[in-house]
């Protein structure tokens, strides 16, 4: 289920936003991946949708308009609607200054691979761009646990997935992961 959060400025994500490359943001998203994406969207001569998928809320009906109706996995996290972080908005503002293309802030619900995929496919997007998995424990764990959105986008979905590197290790150092084995 595709829910795109309602700012005034995406009035219908199918129509509006047809052909625009997606990247995927997270509260901690590396400014490089976002800087990345806006490069192909300028290179394809087209918009960018920053798309922010909460994975903690279930979404359980979405009306003609594109309002959906969702419910936290956790109560204590009731909010009567889904939108895009307005930190998260700001703070990529500052790295699409540069950036001539339009710009949407789209938030969805559900499964964060799942929900980047449908969303590319309702609007038709060229690619899709994430970046590449945390360093640390804490990343691996994660992965381990839900596994990278990057894989599954890569398995699941016939777009193509561009993952952006965020910290690439020298051939003569182990891999973020064989450290913590």
């Amino acid at each position: 289920m595709v829910a795109v959060a309602r700012s005034g400025d995406v009035p219908d994500p199918a129509e509006e936003l047809r052909g625009w490359v997606v990247v995927g943001v997270v509260p901690a998203t590396a400014e490089a991946v976002v800087a990345r994406a806006a490069e192909f969207a300028r290179r394809f001569g087209t918009g960018l949708a920053c798309v922010a998928v909460e994975p903690d809320r279930m979404a359980f009906a979405e009306s003609i308009d594109g309002t959906v109706l969702s419910y936290p996995i956790a109560p204590e996290d009731w909010a009567d609607e889904i939108v895009f972080e307005p930190e998260l908005r700001e703070r990529l503002l500052t790295v699409l200054v540069d950036h001539a293309g339009p710009v949407a802030f789209v938030a969805l619900t559900g499964d964060p691979a799942t929900g980047l995929a449908s969303f590319a496919g309702t609007i038709d997007a060229p690619m899709i761009v994430v970046g590449s998995r945390e360093a640390g424990l804490r990343g691996s764990l994660r992965e381990f646990f839900a596994g990278s959105v990057a894989l599954h986008l890569s398995h699941r979905q016939t777009r193509p997935v561009v993952v952006v590197p965020l910290a690439p290790v020298a051939r003569t150092q182990a891999l973020p992961w064989e450290d913590e084995l």
